[in-house]
């Protein structure tokens, strides 16, 4: 090749390029001002070991040219790439020589990953998973600490009969009445027994039930008629 003495710009501006594997990867690389004779190409790697991805001449069915027949625009479009299209591709510049062509001037390259559609998939499967076991710890939480609060309350409420202290009822029978009240007109009723407070240690009841004809006698004038008795017994 001659010396680099031409106004030739090679640009090759990407670094670094992921795609999924199946999609469509392009390769950017455009050139400017005048150059000696010889194609551009694409190659993936360098040195011996490198392969032609694209050349002007030649059949590759998988690449295409983002402008065809242009001299100045080389990008390319690669479909359908696969894990093994994975590595660093540089776009090259030749310049004819009695040997065959030369490299003339080459882009940095632009390192190439890709991603396999199993492994995006599992990854968003993880991730949903991880989610999903969140929302379950956090509703779990809440309804421990809504039963545990429920409890507390159930316990303040049954605490305050306790204080207070318990009715136990207890079958008293307690006559008490007067001559001539029909047995149909009193109902029988229940005694209760209180125990209050300290305070008030006493108990008191009640029973009404009429009582079988008894001798008239006189009573005293101004004495009133009663069906009621009552009876205060302390307790032990």
């Amino acid at each position: 090749c001659p010396p680099l003495t031409w106004d030739f710009k090679l640009q090759q501006p990407q670094d670094k390029v992921s795609v999924t594997a199946g999609e469509t990867l392009t390769l950017t690389c455009t050139t400017s001002g005048n150059a000696p004779a010889g194609p551009v190409k694409w190659l993936k790697g360098w040195g011996s070991g490198n392969q032609t991805i694209y050349d002007q001449t030649g059949s590759f069915p998988r690449v295409t040219r983002e402008v065809d027949e242009s001299n100045t625009d080389f990008t390319i479009h690669i479909r359908d790439v696969q894990p093994e299209d994975a590595g660093t591709y540089y776009c090259v510049k030749f310049c004819k020589s009695v040997g065959g062509d030369e490299v003339f001037q080459h882009g940095k390259g632009t390192e190439v990953s890709i991603h396999e559609t199993t492994l995006l998939r599992s990854m968003v499967a993880v991730a949903v998973v991880l989610c999903f076991l969140l929302l379950l710890g956090v509703v779990i939480t809440l309804c421990m600490c809504r039963r545990k609060h429920r409890g507390e309350a159930d316990s303040q409420c049954l605490a305050r009969p306790a204080a207070m202290g318990t009715f136990s009822p207890i079958p008293l029978r307690c006559c008490a009445g007067t001559p001539g009240t029909p047995s149909d007109s009193i109902n029988r009723s229940s005694a209760f027994l209180q125990q209050s407070s300290k305070e008030d240690n006493y108990i008191h009841y009640a029973d009404l039930q009429p009582l079988p004809a008894a001798p008239r006698h006189i009573r005293s004038p101004g004495a009133a008629c009663s069906e009621y008795a009552s009876v205060r017994v302390a307790t032990k």
